[in-house]
């Protein structure tokens, strides 16, 4: 179960809408901060004029260190920040202890193999799921609401496939430390490691505390068209913490789905291998199934070694 043990008044049942009003305004405002400061030290970092940044949003400027310069940015303003935002929020605020001593503790080496094959198995049969929410059609009077979703996933495609056309080593690095470590620790620190917990307590249900995470988790991406498949793999990182008491297991698993991406991009760059970023082939439901039966199997044993590192059952955010 989570760990997230506090005494503070604003983190009490009956102030959660108080507490959560103030997560948000601590996110939004690191957020902005953090990308405000980017923005100013990217032309003496990456010599690239103020005028010039603008253009580089849309992926449309073939500047030479453009990439590096919005890379720069994504990293302070993305998963740093969420990071900070969570760490702020928990410590200073809510003056809480999410005992990372107990959480390292619960950690086993064979079990973060184990993220492996799990991963793998969720990767198969989440690409139908990614297959299916791709084109999905809405009715008639939600043309608008389509058209603007539409949009909002190219701009989105747009900008992941600037980011990851990746010319050199260099930037395929940068992509890895950027988009895999650092949006994958600050992510699964501030969506599973504070919201998470806080969202169980408020509820008084687990599972609820889990998915309601997931979904502000693939919300917060603003893409639709990715909803469906980022929320399960959401949930995935919440129940990976829920059973096993330890948030270094949704972090790790983070990470290497990101860099998984990372990596197939840049090896089809290379000629090594094909994968298309915005066309995800068509998985056969063999193939489906079978990543379906591996991930129940891998699910099965990480839960039970959960159980056995979980006989003292945590403990979630306690309140006045």
């Amino acid at each position: 179960m989570e760990i997230y043990k506090t005494q503070s008044q604003i983190a009490a049942k009956h102030n959660w809408l108080l507490s959560l009003v103030v997560l948000v305004l601590i996110t939004f405002g690191v957020l902005a901060l953090t990308q405000g400061i980017a923005l100013v030290i990217i032309p003496f970092l990456f010599d690239i004029s103020y005028e010039d940044i603008l253009p580089l949003f849309t992926g449309e400027l073939e500047y030479p260190n453009g990439r590096m310069a919005m890379l720069f940015l994504q990293g302070l303003g993305g998963g740093l920040a969420f990071f900070i935002a969570g760490w702020l929020f928990s410590r200073i605020v809510e003056k809480a202890d999410l005992g990372w001593k107990q959480q390292f503790a619960r950690v086993k080496f064979i079990y973060l193999l184990l993220l492996l094959p799990l991963l793998f198995g969720f990767i198969l049969f989440d690409a139908k799921v990614i297959e299916w929410n791709m084109n999905v059609e809405f009715p008639a009077f939600m043309e608008g609401f389509e058209a603007f979703a539409r949009e909002m996933e190219d701009q989105a495609m747009k900008m992941t496939k600037f980011l990851t056309d990746f010319q050199n080593f260099g930037e395929f690095l940068a992509g890895v430390l950027v988009i895999g470590v650092f949006a994958g620790i600050g992510e699964e620190y501030f969506f599973r490691g504070v919201l998470q917990p806080k969202l169980h307590r408020y509820f008084g249900n687990a599972h609820v505390g889990v998915w309601l995470a997931a979904f502000v988790f693939s919300a917060i991406h603003f893409q639709f068209y990715g909803f469906f498949p980022r929320l399960l793999l959401g949930a995935l990182f919440g129940y990976l913490y829920l059973y096993s008491g330890s948030l270094v297991y949704p972090m790790v698993g983070h990470v290497l789905n990101n860099t998984f991406t990372i990596v197939m991009v840049y090896l089809n760059k290379l000629g090594v291998m094909e994968f298309d970023i915005e066309d995800p082939e068509s998985v056969s439901w063999y193939t489906v199934l079978l990543g379906l039966m591996v991930f129940i199997i891998c699910m099965r044993f990480f839960i039970q070694q959960g159980n056995q590192n979980n006989t003292s059952h945590g403990e979630v955010a306690e309140g006045f």
